[in-house]
């Protein structure tokens, strides 16, 4: 479609009298102007990216600007070229002022100024999404479109004043704004920013300073208020951008941050870092279950994590007794004060292994003080000392180079280590934590897997560092062969070349940040900001892998205490001041607009049976079908049925392990399908989901999935 000469609308038959040009030639003389600004913008951008991309690198910070340009670019001509006019989510009109205005996905405005699309994020746009009719923050009246492969499909208009219609309004109850909230799902997240409520974008609007828990039941929208709210803060907030350490997303598992993998760019924002808590630990991937729960129960504690200090320090002791080096040409003493004052030559907060180099040096420099021959060159001293192997034997007994996975694994395999470094285990608890295999990973080992590296650091930093040193020093030669090639070709001696007799002008000179070196761990952070969905099923011990990495405290905490599966006896305030947060603002969602009224009076009762004070949310869909139940051995008959009736849509299968999916229907365990939302859902035996709150949290929880129906089917 070239939007220059083709209408934006391509409305259905049932929908002709919203064609009446009195409602919509408004609508498309902007888009006229949209469509001519986004052409010209493409263009523009486009030429503007083919020139950075062959201007020259730079060094340092002006290779790394040059990098952050091309990335901006990039990103900006991606979502344009991407959504085209449906980068436009609706218009306002306001009380005071009739002329609308647009709302986008991103900014626009023509080449002599006039906005032609507000950015959604700005505080100017508020009113569009949050207006009520309680509360219509100024506008007289509101209009969103619903897109359909590039053009609107349909339209609704809410009046907030009585003078609001003008004539201009094709009004909609609600039911039809409500009904679009139900339309087919997909395999990915669908586009919801303009479906966004008021509730919903009062909390995507609030402040990040301290932790701010976003509770909400099923069908919610919590993971859109998490989604949206990263890339808002993004934007409105400074301190939170990709050079102050940015944002990252943890989401419960890897199905879920496939399924909202659209949603962030969609917003024109792609510099958010998503990952699941696995992620975050190189045995993540390959971690298993801990299949005790008694163990699974102290691994899940704080305190246990704190045990990681002690089983550091252990080896950090500096020796008691003195030695003697021997050199070619005299005896060193290096006394236990020696030994002590190395140990304390690295900053505190050093890791361990990073330090390592630090007191190595300091050891050597100590010897080279203490020795009293002076006809001995002090490089030939230090190549000697290098060498000696009873000072690098006593140094590596002194302070060892440890990985994180040996640290851990000691503590399960060696129970007076353990009993050393946490000393309130009672002796059964210390038995119960040992096992045969030292690494045989568990998901419940993690955190303290994540301490343990964070503690110690990278065994290969210092190699790395020595080899970027090396790097420097071979290129500061080379720089120095030609900056005396170019003095001697000097005739006046005068301007740049007198400037090159300077150390620091050569030192300039050297681009030490584009020498080889690792690649950081883009998870380690710090990071600014972090929103963690589905965090009410997180440990003590896993909260400590995020705090880590969120020196700020700065937290947006998405959950649902009725949907922890091993549950949550504590508020919110009490839990997050447990872990280590101590400024906690609590926010709640309790408009299910999800899930139909008919499969939620059917869930409600099985979490309120374990949980009587649940935040069960009130639906306000009702869609006229009912909640299915029959026999497991109709399975395929029912998906076929469906299938053929429906052309469109996801379904799942929640509970067989031994169906196999297709791609349309999904095949997942009750754990595995929370986040997620299909427009069938089928349960196969739900009683043998489990017992206790862990079984009634897995079916509410595969109940609440379904958008349109759900059906729950019983072996014989």
């Amino acid at each position: 479609m070239n939007p220059l000469t083709t209408s934006a609308f391509d409305l259905p038959a049932h929908l002709a009298p919203k064609t009446d040009p009195a409602l919509i030639a408004g609508d498309e003389q902007h888009f006229a102007a949209i469509a001519q600004r986004l052409e010209e913008s493409i263009a523009d951008l486009s030429d503007r990216l083919d020139a950075e991309r062959k201007a020259p690198g730079g060094a340092g910070r002006q290779a790394m600007d040059r990098d952050l340009e091309i990335h901006r670019l990039t990103a900006r001509l991606r979502v344009l070229r991407r959504f085209g006019l449906d980068l436009c989510l609706g218009h306002m009109v306001s009380a005071d002022d009739l002329e609308p205005v647009y709302v986008g996905r991103l900014g626009l405005t023509d080449s002599a100024g006039r906005r032609l699309l507000l950015d959604w994020r700005s505080p100017a746009a508020e009113p569009f999404f949050g207006a009520t009719h309680a509360n219509p923050m100024g506008l007289a009246s509101r209009r969103r479109y619903r897109w359909t492969r590039g053009r609107i499909s349909d339209y609704w208009d809410e009046v907030f004043t009585p003078d609001g219609l003008a004539g201009h309004a094709a009004l909609d109850d609600q039911s039809a704004f409500i009904a679009s909230l139900g339309s087919n799902r997909t395999a990915r997240m669908r586009d919801v920013l303009g479906t966004i409520q008021a509730d919903q974008d009062a909390i995507i609007r609030a402040g990040s300073r301290g932790a701010l828990v976003v509770d909400g039941g099923p069908g919610t929208g919590k993971t859109v208020v998490a989604l949206h709210r990263s890339a808002y803060l993004l934007y409105s907030d400074p301190r939170l951008g990709h050079r102050r350490g940015g944002v990252l997303f943890v989401g419960p598992h890897q199905p879920y941050l496939a399924y909202v993998a659209d949603v962030l760019p969609s917003l024109g924002e792609e510099g958010v870092r998503t990952c699941t808590l696995r992620d975050l630990v190189t045995e993540g991937a390959a971690a298993a279950i801990e299949t005790d729960p008694d163990v699974a129960r102290l691994k899940s504690s704080a305190d246990l994590v704190k045990a990681i200090e002690p089983a550091v320090r252990f080896y950090e002791n500096a020796p008691a007794k003195g030695m003697t080096v021997t050199t070619h040409w005299s005896d060193i003493w290096l006394s236990p004060d020696d030994w002590a004052e190395a140990f304390e030559a690295p900053e505190p907060g050093t890791p361990h292994n990073e330090a390592r180099d630090q007191i190595w040096e300091e050891l050597l420099t100590i010897l080279m003080d203490k020795h009293d021959d002076d006809d001995v060159s002090a490089d030939l001293l230090r190549r000697s000392l290098l060498r000696n192997r009873e000072l690098l034997t006593a140094f590596n007994r002194a302070w060892p180079l440890i990985e994180a996975a040996d640290l851990v694994g000691d503590l399960w395999t060696v129970p007076a280590y353990l009993r050393m470094c946490a000393p309130w285990l009672s002796p059964d608890d210390v038995r119960k934590l040992q096992r045969a295999d030292a690494q045989a990973w568990t998901v419940s080992d993690l955190p303290l897997l994540d301490a343990a590296r964070q503690r110690l650091g990278d065994p290969e930093e210092a190699r790395r560092k020595r080899r970027h040193n090396a790097a420097v020093a071979a290129q500061r030669e080379r720089m120095t062969q030609v900056v005396d090639n170019l003095l001697e070709a000097d005739d006046d001696g005068e301007g740049l070349v007198t400037m090159l007799h300077g150390q620091d002008m050569r030192n300039s000179l050297i681009d030490g940040t584009a020498l080889p070196g690792a690649d950081p761990d883009l998870l380690a952070g710090p990071f600014a900001h972090i929103v963690v969905d589905e965090a009410q099923e997180l440990t003590d011990a896993e909260w400590q892998m995020l705090l880590l990495r969120c020196p700020s405290r700065s937290f947006t905490i998405v959950g649902d205490r009725a949907q922890a599966r091993h549950g949550f006896t504590e508020s919110w305030q009490e839990r997050l001041e447990r872990i280590g947060l101590d400024r906690i603002n609590l926010a709640c969602l309790s408009i299910n607009y999800r899930t139909p009224e008919a499969i939620m009076a059917e869930a409600e009762p099985v979490i309120r049976a374990v949980l009587p004070d649940a935040n069960v949310p009130t639906s306000i869909r009702g869609n006229g079908v009912p909640v299915v139940h029959g026999s497991a051995s109709d399975l395929t008959s029912i998906l076929d049925a469906w299938l053929a009736e429906h052309a469109d849509g996801i379904a799942c299968v929640i509970g067989d392990p031994t169906f196999q999916a297709t791609s349309r229907v999904r095949s997942l365990t009750p754990e595995l399908s929370k986040g997620l939302e299909f427009d069938l859902v089928i349960l196969i035996d739900p009683e043998t989901f489990g017992e206790g709150i862990e079984g009634a949290v897995d079916r509410y929880v595969a109940m609440t999935r379904a958008t349109q129906q759900l059906v729950i089917l019983t072996s014989p």
